[in-house]
């Protein structure tokens, strides 16, 4: 299977890339290399002939449509976003240009490739849309399902929510098939140093202080990243176009547990004389900051086959050590585009 995947040089992307190749797939990495993008995410595949990267921008159509044409996919793998909702409130802009003029551009580059493939070919591609579990808003009880309304809060999941349509109405008005998936939290090696787990990780491990929004009570549900890519895969053999899928582990932790739970095993593997929790720093909280998020994947269980298979403790233990033993991917991270300055105030405007 020859794979486009965009955003390949990112968090979950690059850790689809090296997935797919180690598996057989022939994969083909779109990546304009933002900020949060990182080549050095996906090393172990240089030299291999089954990887090509293709730096382009998915809101350039010209370059969309040569590269459907150079490379004949059989299968897109839509990871490509703008996703840090702190950045979205400074700078939405760059949100809804990336993430709904791009989605636009890509569906229309796949429509236009699609429709002139051969009818077998025709039958078997597949255009996988991943979106986030933020376009449902905040929820009390419950959890949220497949058919669940839409109620993004930031700019961020507001600008996935749009995408999220697009995909949709581009199945039903054009026949083009697309299946859309929505995943909870996103953890594991290879993640920017901005987002809350490493952000925290790195911050504790150098002695600095561990920012913990507001009371520290929002609710999120962390799902191990190769658990994801195991359901992108299952979406890629098994998933049913004009279909949505929910990704979650079930596993629910406010921000404050899972940064003692970090501080916890700094403890163990790194410590400094002192508690790590004592690094623990209650922040101004994010404006329109959702209190809850929680997943319900069983439509994912019934159909695909798949479950999470990583516990939260030991994927979160699996995280801490890896960067802990891989300075020489974030130092420069840390050193030269991100020092972990707080994002998001509406205040910083003025």
């Amino acid at each position: 299977m020859r794979v486009l995947v965009t955003g390949g040089a990112g968090f979950i992307g690059s850790a689809t890339c090296r997935r797919l190749v180690a598996h057989g797939s022939v994969v083909v990495n779109v990546d304009k290399l933002t900020y949060a993008a990182n080549s050095r995410s996906l090393a172990a595949l240089a030299g291999n002939s089954r990887y090509t990267f293709e730096r382009a921008d998915i809101c350039d159509a010209a370059a969309m449509q040569r590269i459907f044409s150079d490379h004949e996919p059989d299968a897109v793998l839509h990871l490509a976003a703008e996703s840090h909702v702190d950045r979205s409130i400074t700078d939405a802009a760059a949100f809804i240009h990336s993430n709904f003029v791009g989605t636009y551009q890509l569906l229309e580059a796949a429509r236009h490739y699609w429709a002139a493939l051969p009818a077998e070919r025709r039958n078997r591609f597949r255009f996988i849309h991943a979106s986030t579990d933020e376009v449902f808003g905040s929820i009390s009880e419950g959890r949220f399902r497949e058919d669940t309304a839409y109620r993004p809060s930031s700019p961020y999941s507001a600008s996935k929510a749009g995408s999220d349509h697009l995909a949709g109405a581009w199945h039903a008005t054009y026949g083009l098939p697309v299946i859309v998936c929505n995943c909870s939290n996103n953890y594991g090696p290879y993640q920017f140093p901005e987002k809350f787990i490493p952000l925290a990780i790195l911050n504790a491990f150098d002695g600095r202080p561990v920012p913990v929004y507001g009371d520290g009570s929002n609710v999120r549900d962390w799902l191990y990243v190769e658990d994801f890519v195991d359901g992108l895969v299952a979406l890629l053999e098994r998933g049913r176009p004009g279909e949505k899928y929910n990704f979650g582990s079930g596993r629910e932790c406010t921000n404050l547990e899972v940064a003692e739970c970090i501080c916890a095993i700094l403890d163990r593997t790194a410590p400094i004389g002192r508690p790590h929790q004592a690094l623990i720093s209650f922040v101004p909280d994010r404006p329109g900051h959702d209190l809850r998020y929680a997943t319900n994947p069983s439509k994912a269980h019934t159909e695909l086959g798949w479950r999470a298979r990583t516990d939260f403790e030991g994927g979160l233990a699996l995280t801490v050590q890896w960067y802990l033993e891989n300075r020489a991917w974030w130092e420069p991270l840390r050193r030269d585009i991100y020092r972990g300055e707080r994002l998001g105030l509406i205040e910083a405007q003025r």
